[in-house]
């Protein structure tokens, strides 16, 4: 049963960003909102009125204004969003130019850097005189093996600024998983720098980059940023150039934002692709700068005077979301490092010493700190904290209890959901609504969501699909190599033709919040029960041995049987004590249905780079099946203990 956790005060309500727009929507239509549900119900019944308004209302600059919002199509992605608009990405988020701090960079080995956005406009101003002079232009691709520093921001800005289409991954991404994203794209530029620091290592990065160029011939030039090496030795790099050299060979050039369609192609986002060469989603430069605002303005109530932090990689596009921070005018801090470094607090001392507002992290981040005893609310001041938010895998009723109990009890906890597909969120917070344990706390604003049965029925406190009715500014433009848009339509459209289906298994809360029960694909299906994996990792979030979890469907006996695989603390190993601790405890709060058959200890849990659990690589090894993509896992060794496990032929 979801409990209560926290009601925003009046002075918070009245003071919200959304309340602002609320009531200019109220003022130009003449009518009035009683509750969220109203508001979310107009914005869905009215896109064309609720998406104008978003617009004027986060003064989104353009050359030339739009005429038609919303003109449909035939199908779901052929709608057009604000046609005749010209308008830039990078001037958006670079409206600011003064001394107030933009970017505050802190890195693992305590190494900090600010720019305010006066010298952020300046830097992007070099870099895109660079860049233009050795021949990019509008629609070329510029490609990036970058840590999260504020060079991989001045990067994407520069290239946006002319037009150019902006793609990262994360340095820790194997030689063949750099290279199954960047050889479909063909880069005509690579930013990478010459190394990274993770969890008290030093990792060059040059020997990967060497192999990395050798084989995307399409490159014009290779720009590597010092950053473990005030020299870095690029010799043995073909076309390759230092940061500071690539700067200076450029004659100066006046910062110029190319004016665009709203639908121009902005960044080229990849799938997981642990299941298959990685698909390329384009996204465009109207729909992400429209949908982040929307989301940052009114779901996560950011001010100029805010300061924002997202714990990401580039390679994940919740930096893309966090970047897009600049657009309202707060301060940005990015992080590179491991975020358990500094005795498991250097993120929550980053808290006090930057005067975090948004504190933003994963949900196993909240689920470690549990597990590691830590309370904050003991060891740290959190006054500047007004808003956590979790993303990356639902967070657990334990850990939405552990904030309040642990952490700080004034906080708006926003546990979201989206993704890259939509490089946004479909259900997310609200500075303006109250928090119950284990719920999201509402739909996202013009997002027609809705949560489907079987017969495609809208339900209403059961499990189901999570679908998208009706189409949104934020929806890719295509995938890149996809002609005739087969791809892109089988991955989103097949299931329920012309509506969008996320493959999230999920369900609308008495309260109108959203639970989501885990991926649809990783449904399990014991004696036809739908069960969704979050259900079951929930529970074991009780369980103090258990550090984490994987759990599949087996198929066994013309059935399936549900096995959970764990990790163990350091000394601890499995014994038919824990096995029952661990039944009962499931048992008791879920279903019989949900009680696995076998659990069977680890010692690693296959994951992406972003850090989601590949539950689908797991399922695949345990039938026999081969892993098709490897390397697009930040720790593929993992695979190895889930082949051929003697237990699961019995």
């Amino acid at each position: 049963m979801s409990k209560l956790l926290w009601t925003p005060s009046v002075d918070r309500v009245t003071s919200a960003n959304i309340t602002a727009f609320q009531t200019v929507l109220e003022k130009s239509y003449e009518q009035t909102f009683n509750s969220y549900t109203e508001l979310h119900q107009w914005s869905v019944a009215e896109p064309a009125k609720f998406w104008r308004q978003v617009w004027d209302f986060c003064d989104i600059r353009s050359s030339v204004p739009s005429g038609e919002v919303l003109a449909v199509g035939e199908k779901f992605a052929d709608a057009k969003w604000f046609a005749g608009a010209r308008l830039n990405f990078a001037e958006n988020l670079l409206r600011r130019r003064d001394d107030k701090i933009a970017i505050v960079s802190l890195l693992e080995n305590g190494e900090r850097r600010t720019l305010s956005y006066a010298e952020l406009y300046q830097q992007v101003e070099y870099l895109a005189a660079a860049l233009h002079a050795h021949g990019v232009r509008q629609g070329d691709r510029v490609a990036a093996i970058m840590p999260n520093i504020p060079e991989a921001v001045v990067a994407m800005l520069a290239t946006s600024s002319i037009g150019a289409i902006w793609s990262s991954c994360s340095p820790d991404f194997g030689l063949q998983g750099v290279l199954d994203r960047f050889s479909q794209i063909k880069p005509k530029v690579l930013f990478c720098a010459d190394g990274y620091y993770y969890n008290g290592k030093t990792i060059n990065s040059l020997p990967v980059l060497q192999a990395i160029s050798a084989q995307i011939p399409e490159l014009k030039k290779v720009v590597v940023v010092p950053l473990i090496s005030a020299t870095p030795d690029v010799s043995g790099i073909s076309h390759c150039q230092p940061y500071p050299d690539f700067l200076r060979s450029a004659p100066p050039r006046e910062l110029e934002f190319t004016q665009l369609p709203f639908d121009h192609p902005l960044y080229i986002m990849f799938s997981s692709g642990t299941t298959g060469v990685p698909k390329c989603i384009v996204h465009c430069a109207g729909g992400t700068l429209l949908q982040h605002l929307k989301e940052h303005r009114f779901h996560a109530d950011i001010k100029p005077e805010d300061v924002l932090f997202y714990y990401t990689t580039c390679g994940w596009m919740m930096w893309n979301w966090l970047v897009s921070g600049l657009a309202s005018e707060c301060t940005v801090v990015l992080y590179d490092g491991s975020p358990l470094a500094g005795n498991n607090t250097l993120l929550l001392d980053a808290i006090d010493r930057e005067e975090i507002s948004i504190f933003g992290v994963s949900a196993r981040y909240i689920a470690a700190l549990q597990k590691f005893g830590i309370t904050p609310r003991s060891s740290h001041h959190l006054a500047s904290l007004k808003a956590i938010l979790s993303t990356g895998s639902p967070l657990s009723d334990e850990s939405f209890r552990y904030v309040y109990r642990d952490i700080k009890t004034d906080v708006c906890l926003s546990s979201i959901s989206g993704g890259t597909d939509i490089i946004s969120c479909f259900v997310l917070g609200n500075p303006v609504l109250p928090v119950y344990s284990g719920e999201i706390q509402c739909l996202g604003l013009g997002m027609a969501v809705e949560i489907w049965d079987e017969e495609r029925d809208a339900v209403y406190m059961q499990k189901g699909e999570l679908v998208c009715t009706s189409p949104f500014p934020c929806c890719p433009i295509g995938f890149w190599n996809d002609e005739d848009g087969g791809k892109f339509y089988k991955a989103y459209f097949a299931q329920f033709p012309g509506v969008w289906a996320h493959s999230d298994y999920a369900e609308i809360s008495e309260h109108g919040g959203v639970i989501i029960h885990g991926r649809s694909d990783a449904v399990l299906n014991p004696g036809g029960v739908r069960i969704g994996t979050a259900e079951i990792y929930r529970q074991l979030e009780k369980i103090d041995a258990v550090v984490d979890s994987v759990v599949v469907g087996q198929s066994w006996k013309d059935d399936v049987r549900v096995i959970l695989f764990v990790i163990l603390r350091p000394g601890i190993d499995i014994n038919e004590s824990l096995i029952k601790e661990i039944k009962t405890t499931i048992r008791h709060n879920a279903t019989p249905r949900h009680v696995p058959a076998m659990i069977i200890q680890v010692k690693d849990i296959p994951r992406t780079v972003s850090g989601k659990t590949v539950e689908l690589a797991v399922r695949e090894l345990i039938h026999g099946r081969a892993v098709k993509n490897a390397d697009a896992l930040a720790n593929p060794a993992a695979l190895g203990y889930f082949r051929n496990i003697a237990a699961l032929q019995e």
